[in-house]
C-alpha cells in the first residue's frame, strides 16, 4: 500500500506539470502575444541624403536640396484606450503618432503630421474607430485607417500584407520578398511598390503649386511613387528597419513636370539598433514562457509520471510474492517432524559414503 500511495503521488505530480506546460503554451503565451496596455513610447529616425523637396517658407514656394531627417514618435494613449467600448474593449489599443521632417543643416521644418488610431492588439492592423484622425494640413480630418501601419502581426507570415499609405489614404499590397539577418534576428522583408498614382489634393493647393512652378498652366495633378521596404521581426511583428524611396511630381497641362520630392529615407543605425533591442526583449519573454519553461515542465512531468508507474508496479509485485494464508504451528496441529510415520516431505539425502538413517 505504501508503494502504491507514493506512486500515485508521483504520477499525479507529473500529470499536473504536463497540464501546466500545456496551459503555458495554449493560454499564457497567446495572452502575452498582444500589444500591452503599458507599452512605452518609441521614436524612429530616418534620414535622406541629398534629397530634393518642396519647401514653403512664409508663403514662399521653393524647390530645395539638402539632407532631411524624419522623426516618428509613437505614444500609446492609455487613457483613451481605457474608454474604448463595444468590440474594441479589450481588443484594441489607441496610439498617438506624430512625424516631423526637417533639414539637417538649418533644422527648418519641412513637413509634419499627427494622427490617432486604434490597433488590434494581436494583428497590429488598424481598426475602425470613431476617434481616429489624420492631420497633415494643419486641420484634423476624419480618417479611415486600415491594414498595417506601425506594427505587423505577432507571428508574421511569409505572405502579402496590406500596408496603409498616408499620402494615398489607402492600403497597397506589400509582398514577402525573403529573409535577411538584422543584427542577429532573422527578419522577414516585405516590399510595397506604388507607381505614379495621382494624389487626391485640394484644388486650391494644386493651383498654388501651378502658379509658382508652372506659370501658364491652368490644370495639373501630382503623381506619387514610393518603393517601401520593411524588415519585420516575425515573432513580435516589430519593425526592425524601414526604407522608403519617395517621389512626387507636379504634372501641369502646359510645360515641363516639376519635381516636388525625390528622397531616399532609411532608418539610422541608432534606430535599427534600438528596434532590434526592443524586439529581443519582447522575444525573450515569449520564448521563455512559450518554449523553454513548457519543455522543462514536460520533461520533469514525464520523469515523475514514469517514476510513479515504476513505484506502483514494484509495490504490486511485492504484494503478489507474499503468502496470502499462513498456518502457524499449534498444539492442535503438531509439526510434521513430531508426528509418527514418514515425513510429508523427503528427508535430507545422505552424503556419499553414509547410510540413510530410517
Amino acid at each position: 500500500m505504501k508503494h502504491r500511495a507514493i506512486g500515485a503521488v508521483l504520477f499525479g505530480g507529473g500529470a499536473l506539470l504536463l497540464a501546466l506546460a500545456a496551459g503555458l503554451v495554449f493560454v499564457v503565451k497567446p495572452a502575452m502575444a498582444k500589444l500591452p496596455y503599458d507599452l512605452e513610447a518609441s521614436t524612429s529616425v530616418a534620414e535622406a541624403r541629398g534629397a530634393t523637396f518642396l519647401q514653403i517658407t512664409n508663403g514662399s514656394i521653393a524647390i530645395n536640396r539638402a539632407d532631411l531627417r524624419s522623426t516618428v514618435r509613437v505614444s500609446p494613449d492609455a487613457k483613451t484606450t481605457g474608454k474604448l467600448s463595444g468590440d474594441l474593449d479589450g481588443k484594441a489599443v489607441v496610439w498617438q503618432v506624430g512625424q516631423t521632417v526637417e533639414r539637417t543643416d538649418s533644422k527648418e521644418l519641412v513637413s509634419a503630421y499627427g494622427a490617432a488610431l486604434a490597433l488590434d492588439r494581436v494583428s497590429g492592423s488598424a481598426l475602425e474607430w470613431n476617434g481616429q484622425y489624420l492631420d497633415d494640413t494643419g486641420t484634423q480630418e476624419k480618417a479611415q485607417f486600415s491594414g498595417q501601419m506601425y506594427k505587423f502581426p505577432f507571428g508574421a507570415e511569409k505572405k502579402t500584407h496590406q500596408i496603409f499609405d498616408r499620402d494615398l489614404r489607402d492600403v497597397r499590397p506589400a509582398e514577402f520578398k525573403g529573409t535577411e539577418d538584422i543584427k542577429g534576428i532573422e527578419s522577414y522583408r516585405y516590399e510595397q511598390v506604388i507607381t505614379d498614382e495621382q494624389l487626391n489634393l485640394a484644388e486650391g493647393r494644386v493651383k498654388l503649386l501651378l502658379g509658382a512652378l508652372a506659370p501658364g498652366a491652368t490644370t495639373g495633378k501630382v503623381v506619387y511613387s514610393n518603393t517601401r521596404t520593411v524588415w519585420i521581426d516575425p515573432v513580435t511583428g516589430s519593425f526592425l528597419n524601414v526604407r522608403e524611396v519617395q517621389r512626387k511630381t507636379l504634372v501641369p497641362d502646359i510645360g515641363a513636370p516639376a519635381t516636388l520630392l525625390d528622397a531616399d529615407f532609411s532608418y539610422t543605425e541608432e534606430t535599427v539598433a534600438a528596434s532590434v533591442k526592443r524586439a529581443e526583449d519582447s522575444r525573450q519573454g515569449l520564448t521563455l514562457l512559450g518554449v523553454y519553461v513548457p519543455i522543462g515542465l514536460v520533461l520533469l512531468g514525464l520523469v515523475l509520471a514514469a517514476a510513479g508507474l515504476l513505484v506502483s508496479r514494484r509495490g504490486t509485485a511485492q504484494a503478489a510474492g507474499e503468502p496470502r494464508h499462513r498456518a502457524d504451528v499449534t498444539a492442535e496441529q503438531p509439526a510434521a517432524a513430531d508426528r509418527g510415520g514418514d515425513p510429508s516431505v523427503p528427508g535430507q539425502r545422505p552424503a556419499p559414503g553414509q547410510v540413510e538413517q530410517r
